[in-house]
């Protein structure tokens, strides 16, 4: 594979565009694409803005009009070969006239895939491969759930130093402080699905919207879902539909079947917010793929655990994930610091 400075660098404004402020993060897959002349020169540029608007090489392409001929488009995902909302942009490209196509991530969807072998067989040059884990990285979320046929899910929990999400007597709200608390709402706006078990609705009664730093909803609300097989109250305020994405209640309890029906649903990232229980299932199951967690300083000593009972006696079977991130988030309204630990599963 040959890759110019220019095409290199016209990638990179790719997936800048792409990664434009306030595009969805799905269900759409981000897209971004640049039009170069011979010489190099920028003659137009375009991005997805969500499901139902034009991919980001029709939009490249409207603006450039009759100067798309001869160019070469630099897209950070191989361009679709089926018809949706909207028609394939690999035809597009190849009646626009250009002559070069440079795209970095293959389409793992296989029901979009195939553009480039599409564009070859129309005569035009084709090349991928180029900054392609820049391009997955943009995507991650939505490359996991397309390649695996589930949602990609994130376990979020704040705990004590001593592994305590809650106090004996019930008394604590939160273990974790104010900053945690907002953090836990960025998350949250990244996910289209915040999952609990019918018990922490039926003890907590949360309400699992996105609220800003003022406790006020934000545009964005992931689909809220409980998993279990009681019956819960109408009254509770899951089921209120006032500031939120929706409600869903899965009457099951296995990780597998809820997680496919929310795949069905076109649902890709799922933050599970559930208490110990529902945590270890999906832990049990091996479908937790990120791990969040908000440790507090602070010693409870007894108390609700983060996590129920995984069936491990004995050291050498312990779960091991791998740190990524360590994040000391600091305090607000004179409390004390949190530590924010992000990890991915590990050996077990």
């Amino acid at each position: 594979m040959t890759f110019t400075a220019v095409e290199q660098a016209a990638m990179r404004r790719a997936l800048e565009l792409a990664s434009t402020p306030g595009v969805p993060l799905g269900p759409n897959p981000r897209v971004g694409c640049v039009l170069l002349d011979e010489s190099g020169a920028t003659v137009a540029e375009g991005y997805h803005r969500g499901a139902g608007t034009p991919h980001a090489e029709a939009d490249a392409l409207a603006r450039a009009g009759e100067r798309a001929r001869g160019t070469t488009a630099v897209v950070t995902l191989e361009p679709c070969a089926h018809t949706g909302r909207t028609g394939p942009c690999a035809v597009a490209l190849r009646e626009a006239g250009v002559r070069r196509v440079v795209f970095a991530q293959g389409d793992p969807n296989p029901v979009a895939a195939g553009g480039g072998a599409l564009l070859r067989a129309g005569g035009v040059e084709v090349e991928q491969g180029l900054l392609v884990d820049e391009a997955r990285a943009l995507n991650e979320v939505w490359t996991f759930a397309v390649e695996h046929g589930r949602p990609f899910v994130t376990w979020k929990f704040a705990t004590t130093l001593d592994g305590r999400s809650a106090a004996a007597d019930g008394t604590s709200r939160w273990v974790s402080g104010r900053a945690a608390r907002l953090d836990t709402h960025r998350l949250r706006a990244l996910c289209d699905v915040m999952l609990v078990g019918s018990n922490t609705v039926d003890v907590d009664d949360p309400q699992l919207n996105v609220r800003d730093e003022h406790d006020q909803p934000l545009p964005h609300q992931p689909l809220r879902v409980v998993m279990g097989e009681r019956d819960l109250p109408a009254t509770m305020r899951i089921f209120d539909t006032r500031h939120s994405g929706g409600s869903l209640h899965l009457r099951t309890r296995d990780p597998e079947t809820a997680l496919k029906t929310l795949f069905e649903h076109d649902r890709q990232h799922v933050l599970l917010e559930g208490g110990p229980t529902l945590a270890a299932a999906f832990l049990n199951a091996g479908l937790v793929d990120e791990i969040v967690t908000y440790v507090a300083p602070m010693l409870l000593g007894a108390g609700r655990s983060a996590v129920a009972d995984l069936g491990i006696t004995t050291i050498a079977d312990a779960l091991r994930p791998v740190v990524t991130d360590v994040t000391v988030l600091d305090g607000l309204d004179g409390e004390e610091p949190n530590v924010r630990i992000t990890m991915r599963p590990g050996a077990h």
